[in-house]
């Protein structure tokens, strides 16, 4: 199963890089769309976003919206010496991000207090892939398993989001990975639980 989650990886990393910066942002724009379209969406007061790496579906415009309704807007952050573990921290703008951990844009923690009480009711996440029964694929460090898994987060509406090449039909699942209540491409929308 590792080989072949390991082969997967490589063969849409790959992918990712061959989309290109115009079909990714048509793509990102038609996802973004699906988004603003969930009843969830509209009503959701505390949502958790992520800032895309490149190639991910980019909704950075996401959280000026989100703010400018006076919606709280969380930002995973990677705990320092704690290899898989994520923490989230409530943010306003791209002023309060920083690249810290894997050369990904997080919350500075000068200036952003890790959220000790979080209830997020929408939570969107990024992957490599997703399939049409909502697992995810991501870099294999489990991060977003081990946050998902948290009692605070089961509430949670959460939204896989990727571009339409990176849904396939079935992914090999070990019993920790945490799927997804839906599945957002620029092609479909998945209600799966």
């Amino acid at each position: 199963m590792t080989r072949d989650k390991a082969a997967l990886r490589r063969g849409l990393l790959k992918a990712r890089r061959e989309l290109g910066e115009e079909a990714s942002a048509r793509s990102s724009a038609e996802v973004l769309a699906r988004v603003r379209d969930l009843p969830e969406w509209a009503k959701a007061r505390e949502v958790m976003l992520y800032w895309p790496l490149a190639g991910e579906v980019d909704i950075r415009p996401l959280l000026a919206e989100l703010t400018g309704r006076g919606a709280c807007v969380l930002l995973p952050r990677c705990q320092p010496g704690q290899p898989g573990d994520m923490d989230a921290a409530p943010v306003t703008c791209e002023d309060d991000l920083c690249l810290l951990s894997h050369g990904i844009m997080e919350p500075d923690p000068a200036r952003c207090p890790v959220a000790e009480a979080l209830s997020p009711d929408l939570i969107l996440i990024p992957a490599l892939a997703y399939d049409r029964t909502g697992r995810r694929l991501g870099f294999g460090g489990g991060y977003y398993d081990r946050f998902l898994a948290r009692p605070e987060c089961t509430k949670a509406v959460k939204v896989g989001v990727c571009h339409a090449f990176q849904l396939v039909d079935e992914l090999p699942a070990a019993p920790w990975d945490q799927g997804v209540d839906i599945v957002l491409t620029d092609r479909d929308i998945l209600r799966l639980k």
